[in-house]
């Protein structure tokens, strides 16, 4: 599966994916292989992430995420 970064925050600071603040759910960690995929700034660096999912309001919502370094977090959705 292809994935599309969409950002790099500190932990806690809001990111939307889908219109929702993903800090703002529990999130579940699903079965699927963690996948290594390029830091967005530095596309030499690759990164192990694992994929996610929240729901709200009835919507499920998937996502790759992991800490790139110390308190800083790279999210990437399905492309």
């Amino acid at each position: 599966m292809a994935w599309r970064a969409i950002g790099v925050v500190i932990e806690e600071q809001p990111i939307r994916i889908h219109g929702l603040n993903v800090w703002d759910f529990a999130w579940t960690r699903l079965p699927d292989p963690p996948v290594e995929l390029f830091h967005p700034s530095y596309p030499s660096q690759l990164h192990v992430m694992d994929v996610y999912e929240i729901t709200a309001n009835g919507n499920r919502v998937r996502f790759a995420a992991g800490e790139l370094s110390a308190n800083v977090w790279g999210f990437y959705v399905p492309a």
